[in-house]
């Protein structure tokens, strides 16, 4: 039996860095500035997507997954495995670090641990992400933090739109100014602060986790070998895997006229980058997110659009 797309209501933040592109770009909501996320596929707790339409309507993702875990594949997962959201950097995000499973676990109340990965979307010319660390040994990578040596302890990677980006556990890594990022990333909302640039939010500076960052993160830095992908130029029409680690599977796919492919997979997140038209003729446009459950069947693609496309890994 062929199962309907589930239609999401984002759940927007907003942020210090935030800007204005998902009012004026993505329509998300009518006015404003400081919007920095839209969490577009969450079933987390601090931003639980509404279903938007159709049987379950008014009911959040958290409980459709507990409540009808056959359109999820029966997975064994006991919460929602991934979030899906859209970053609008006005201003540069603070340099963090994120903790594997077994360090979230133990640490933070059970919490997954977080594996994320990038599209870059838009960002300006000349543009560098940070990703990774110069530091050979803990000591030397603790005495730098100590001294407050960040710049030179940093390692910066020029980006360009269309880049993608990879982020284990224990990368120190960040966000700059001017960017606008797709995320497809574990569902964990546990972030170590490294370095803030000293801002100041209601006069007061925002907390840092330096301990549990230098803890957690990674030495000797491996960031160089897990992977910045050119993804420009792909071919038309075709899903092209972007990634496929031990969490998430990614695929790009850049529409220009029809697509049809066959959802075999335990559910399949889409979100809309770019563009217009539909999917089973139901019309579709930049900004939209939605899930393709299990059972779902052919799913037919037409217009011109850019999407992003995952699902949890197959990996044994």
């Amino acid at each position: 039996m062929e199962r309907e797309v589930i239609w999401l209501k984002p759940v927007l933040k907003e942020n210090i860095w935030g800007g204005s592109r998902l009012v004026t770009e993505f329509h998300y909501r009518d006015e404003g500035s400081g919007l920095g996320e839209c969490w577009g596929i969450s079933a987390h707790p601090h931003g639980d997507c509404e279903i938007a339409e159709g049987p379950f309507q008014g009911k959040s993702l958290s409980w459709l997954y507990e409540n009808h875990r056959e359109l999820f594949g029966n997975i064994a997962d006991p919460k929602f495995p991934l979030l899906v959201k859209i970053i609008d950097a006005k201003d540069k995000l603070s340099i963090q670090v994120h903790p594997d499973d077994a360090y979230a676990m133990a640490h933070e109340n059970g919490s997954l641990g977080k594996t994320e990965c990038w599209y870059v979307m838009d960002c300006p010319e000349g543009a560098e992400l940070i990703i990774g660390h110069h530091a050979k040994t803990r000591k030397e990578l603790i005495d730098m933090a100590h001294a407050g040596k960040f710049e030179e302890l940093i390692r910066r990677v020029p980006v360009k739109r269309g880049d993608f980006v990879q982020i284990i556990p224990g990368t120190i890594h960040a966000i700059t100014a001017g960017m606008l990022i797709l995320e497809t990333q574990q569902s964990s909302d546990v972030t170590y602060r490294f370095y803030d640039y000293g801002r100041l939010v209601d006069g007061k500076p925002r907390q840092l986790h330096l301990e549990q960052s230098l803890e957690v993160t990674n030495v000797p830095d491996v960031s160089d070998q897990t992977g910045l992908l050119h993804a420009q130029g792909l071919p038309e029409n075709e899903l092209y895997k972007l990634i496929d680690c031990q969490f998430y599977r990614v695929w790009k796919l850049n529409l220009n006229g029809s697509f049809e492919t066959e959802q075999n997979d335990p559910f399949l997140l889409v979100s809309v980058l770019d563009g217009a038209g539909s999917i089973g003729g139901r019309a579709i446009k930049k900004g939209d997110h939605f899930i393709l459950p299990a059972g779902y069947g052919v799913a037919k693609l037409e217009g011109q659009m850019e999407l992003i496309l995952s699902t949890v890994s197959d990996q044994a």
